[in-house]
C-alpha cells in the first residue's frame, strides 16, 4: 500500500473568463443605433456612441465584439451617408 500523505499538493489554477464590457457595450449600442437610425436623434447618438464604445473596446483583449460593434457601426455610416444622398437628390428635384 502506498502512502499518499507525503506527495506534494496538487494546485489547480481556475481560468477566469476575460469580458471586454466596453466592447460588448459599443456592439450593443452600435446594433440599436442601426437598428433605430432612422430615429434622427436617437439613432445617431447610440451610432456615435457605439462607436466611441468599440474603439476604446478594441484595445482591450477580447477584440470580437468591439469588432463586430466597429463593422457595424460603418455599416451604419454607408447607410447614413447614402441616406442623406437619397434625401439630397429628391429635394434637388424639387
Amino acid at each position: 500500500m502506498s502512502d499518499n500523505f507525503n506527495q506534494p499538493p496538487v494546485i489547480v489554477h481556475i481560468h477566469e473568463k476575460k469580458q471586454n464590457g466596453l466592447g460588448i457595450a459599443g456592439f450593443v449600442l452600435a446594433l440599436l443605433g442601426l437598428l433605430l437610425g432612422w430615429i434622427p436623434v436617437l439613432g445617431w447618438i447610440l451610432w456615435v456612441l457605439g462607436l466611441i464604445f468599440s474603439l476604446i473596446g478594441i484595445f482591450r483583449a477580447p477584440r470580437g465584439l468591439a469588432i463586430a460593434g466597429l463593422i457595424i457601426t460603418f455599416i451604419g455610416l454607408i447607410f447614413l451617408i447614402f441616406l442623406v444622398g437619397a434625401i439630397g437628390a429628391l429635394f434637388a428635384f424639387i
